[in-house]
């Protein structure tokens, strides 16, 4: 029997960490009342009990999963960690619960809260990555292509797969502003690491000259009779306007300088990853 406690588990961020929640959580038969980040500076109503990461805890719940509730049900709880959802630790913890219960029919459950609510937000993950494989627009750095997007959820591991197969043979950074995280690649080696603030250096003539032509081809095809801005935003979200070269008119002279080079940064990045 599990029961509510009055306790917040705090962790450290991690899916490993999350997992170690889990296995509290049913060691201990109590449903926390919420799961924080350990550096969490809100003040807290409620006692906290930090959850260290163990990972042979984490093994056994992630072993678990498929075996309880199929594979499914794991790509789920790994897709909804990436996700903008408020207090998604505590919902994939309570999606897990009713999984132990009811098995693999726990992806049927659409009309339960918990279960609803983790489809939604995978759902806007899905899509916003989606989106961003054709939004995303890259410039020229001392040979490297750079990217920068600010999304809700934490796509980077939703693009690698699909930018390094479509650019195989490139070099490239995308940035993700949001989360601090990057997509860094040269020809098949790949990872996502940390990058805290990023400045890109001045674009060059040849670099502004390729800008400028893009506008004027996104302005030539446009057809004046058929302008619909709200149909636009439906299709193309105003959020995302201001990385996208087409609506960008005054970046020339206004972005700032990078300290070093990019190739430097792609290089330490991948040899972290090794």
């Amino acid at each position: 029997m599990h029961n509510q406690s009055d306790l917040i588990y705090s962790y450290d961020g991690s899916f490993d960490g999350l997992l170690c929640c889990v296995f509290e959580s049913y060691e201990k038969k109590e449903i926390p009342l919420d799961i924080l980040l350990a550096d969490a500076s809100q003040p807290l109503l409620f006692s906290a009990k930090k959850i260290h990461t163990d990972l042979s805890k984490a093994s056994r719940v992630l072993a678990s999963i498929p075996k309880k509730m199929g594979t499914s049900a794991l790509n789920l709880v790994r897709h909804a960690f990436l996700t903008c959802l408020v207090q998604k630790e505590l919902y994939i913890l309570l999606f897990l619960r009713l999984g132990y219960s009811y098995g693999p029919t726990v992806m049927n459950m659409l009309t339960d809260d918990v279960v609803n609510t983790l489809f939604k937000a995978v759902n806007h993950l899905n899509r916003e990555s989606h989106l961003l494989k054709g939004f995303l627009r890259f410039s020229i750095f001392n040979n490297v292509l750079v990217g920068e997007i600010e999304p809700k959820n934490y796509v980077l591991p939703l693009l690698v797969q699909h930018f390094c197969e479509r650019y195989p043979e490139e070099r490239f950074l995308i940035h993700d502003k949001a989360h601090g995280m990057g997509l860094v690649y040269q020809p098949y080696q790949s990872a996502v690491i940390p990058i805290g603030a990023l400045e890109l250096p001045e674009v060059d003539e040849e670099e502004q000259t390729f800008r400028e032509l893009w506008q004027l081809f996104y302005d030539t095809i446009a057809i004046q009779g058929r302008h619909n801005p709200q149909c636009r935003m439906s299709h193309m979200p105003k959020r995302y306007w201001a990385y996208m070269t087409e609506f960008d008119r005054t970046q020339k002279n206004t972005t700032p300088k990078l300290p070093g080079s990019s190739v430097k940064l792609l290089s330490m990045g991948l040899a972290k990853s090794n």
